[in-house]
């Protein structure tokens, strides 16, 4: 059985927000729902959804803000919706990155015909962007942050976190960071791995980020969350 298109419904308006939800849901989609633009945009890299559907006027970070933004590490179709159905308007939401924009007050078989008109033409392209808790580090632009600051990261060490955000709470092994980190022709020193390690925990912990990087004894190294 095939997984269900997953939907990001971005909506304050409640009312509005849980009868679109309602009818997406009879059409087989599973609907996530948030109310404001940063949840929402949090939503949008740690869910992964199918298709987003964004309001134009929210809380938080309006509609267009946060289009602009999932557009610089994202192509995940986006409909916005809002009451502001000018062509000037459409134009400027379809310009900031909108896949589609339609008008309230909209008819629900428009809606629903749009999303699955959306949900066959999209291309999905491999994930660049990875994100564990306040962590989030991008291999397109090599861009790691805690948050909205920056963290400086070597290119070693940038390898580092990516294999390990890219395979959260999975053990690697020794062997298996070498040769995705070093290749099989490395001949330098046998504690490469146990320095490197120590340099993102160092920088990791600067940014008050925990201990993220745990080390199984015998067997290598883990990304996790940071228990008790």
């Amino acid at each position: 059985m095939q997984p269900k298109p997953r939907i990001l419904l971005i909506e304050d308006e409640a009312p509005i927000a849980e009868f679109v939800a309602t009818i997406l849901r009879s059409e087989n989609f599973e609907v996530l729902v948030e109310s404001d633009g940063m949840r929402g945009m949090v939503a949008a890299y740690r869910e992964e959804p199918d298709l987003v559907i964004l309001d134009r006027m929210i809380p938080g970070l309006d509609g267009l803000e946060l289009c602009r933004r999932l557009r610089r590490t994202s192509d995940v179709p986006i409909l916005m919706l809002s009451a502001m159905g000018k062509p000037a308007e459409r134009v400027e939401g379809l310009n900031t990155g909108a896949s589609d924009y339609l008008a309230k007050p909209f008819d629900l078989e428009e809606l629903v015909a749009r999303v699955h008109a959306q949900l066959r033409m999209r291309r999905p392209r491999p994930k660049t962007c990875f994100v564990h808790g306040e962590l989030s580090l991008d291999v397109s632009t090599r861009e790691v942050r805690c948050g909205d600051r920056l963290i400086a990261l070597t290119p070693k060490e940038f390898d580092l976190l990516a294999l390990f955000m890219q395979h959260p709470r999975q053990v690697l092994t020794r062997a298996q960071i070498l040769k995705a980190i070093w290749g099989y022709d490395y001949d330098g020193h046998d504690n490469v791995i146990e320095v490197y390690v120590r340099y993102v925990r160092n920088k990791l912990k600067a940014e008050r980020l925990g201990r993220l990087i745990h080390t199984v004894r015998g067997v290598g190294y883990v990304l996790k969350e940071e228990t008790p």
